[in-house]
């Protein structure tokens, strides 16, 4: 596709047919990852074209030929991939799509992602900040965000939602594209950014669907509400799922049941999100000239950095040092 009839011509990020310069390139606007050309005797003819906004960004990026591109775990940030032309197949977690111009791919950053984009296959990507649409979500919903959101990897670009969707894209991209245009005014560019993520969480199914659709989630029993309680107000002690379901009176299979069924985890993961919760706010308020991040997680009962550091990341989408130093 001719660089001057492909859309957001005029922000070209490069062309190249030099592989190692196009994964370098595409690592800096995205993440790094692996990529690699699936024919021996095929030429390389990548080109980004990028409009980073501030939460979102709109991206169009084609190689000229069959690749495999495996970045893993995105862990920041989502994206939604709309094939122009052609066809890919992408893999996320153990969700696997066969990609078109009418089922475009919604890799969740959590989940180990492998695509392979098809010979003719140019793409146009819509970026989301990960902390911003989970922040985004919560406000929507009146309440925090405990849990990543998790969307369906193929988003059927034929209903009426992604076609509203769609709609919001294509206006964003004719604004880019224009000299002057209204996403050249950052008070717009704000509204059009909340349209735009609203708009794909309330299209694309994800485990939020229910609650942003005003289904009623099942009322918890009380021996499940009583162990919250005793969760929350005793998060920094050392619990056991037996302690904890001592206090409440009940058995520790019912325990685990009743928090399956009514609130989609268990108590395990219930207190290791109140503890992250908590340990966030404490990194929010301190100096970082006077606490360390390993001080303070220590405090919330996480003794082992590594895996504290990729739960929280998870969790929040940024490292426990980058909140400290925010």
């Amino acid at each position: 596709m001719p660089a001057e009839k492909s859309p957001l011509a005029n922000h070209q990020r490069f062309h190249t047919a030099d592989i190692w310069e196009a994964r370098a390139e595409v690592g800096r606007a995205f993440c790094p990852h692996e990529l690699r050309i699936m024919r021996r005797s095929a030429t390389l003819d990548a080109r980004l074209h990028g409009a980073p906004f501030d939460r979102t960004g709109l991206y169009y990026l084609d190689y000229g030929t069959e690749v495999r591109i495996t970045p893993g775990d995105l862990e920041s940030f989502f994206l939604v991939q709309i094939p122009l032309a052609g066809y890919a197949e992408i893999t996320c977690g153990r969700e696997e799509i066969i990609s078109s111009p009418e089922l475009a791919s919604v890799p969740s950053p959590t989940g180990k992602l492998d695509m392979r984009w098809g010979d003719g296959n140019p793409q146009l990507i819509v970026w989301f900040d990960r902390s911003s649409l989970e922040s985004h979500l919560g406000s929507l919903l009146g309440r925090a965000v405990r849990r990543p959101i998790s969307f369906s990897l193929g988003m059927n670009l034929t209903t009426p939602g992604s076609r509203s969707w769609l709609n919001i894209v294509d206006l964003m991209r004719r604004e880019a594209e224009g000299p002057g245009g209204m996403t050249s005014q950052p008070v717009v560019t704000k509204q059009l950014e909340s349209l735009l993520m609203t708009q794909l969480l309330m299209a694309q199914p994800s485990n939020y669907t229910s609650a942003l659709l005003g289904e009623q989630p099942r009322v918890a029993p009380p021996a499940v509400r009583r162990a919250m309680e005793v969760i929350e107000g005793h998060a920094a002690e050392p619990l056991t799922v037996a302690e904890i379901a001592e206090c409440v009176g009940v058995g520790v299979r019912a325990l685990q049941e009743g928090f399956r069924r009514h609130l989609d985890t268990t108590p395990v993961a219930y207190l290791r999100e109140v503890r992250l919760d908590r340990v966030r706010k404490e990194l929010l308020a301190a100096d970082p000239g006077a606490t360390t991040v390993t001080a303070v997680a220590s405090r919330w009962g996480f003794l082992h950095p590594g895996r504290f550091s990729l739960a929280y990341r998870q969790q929040f989408g940024e490292s426990p040092s980058e909140t400290l130093r925010s």
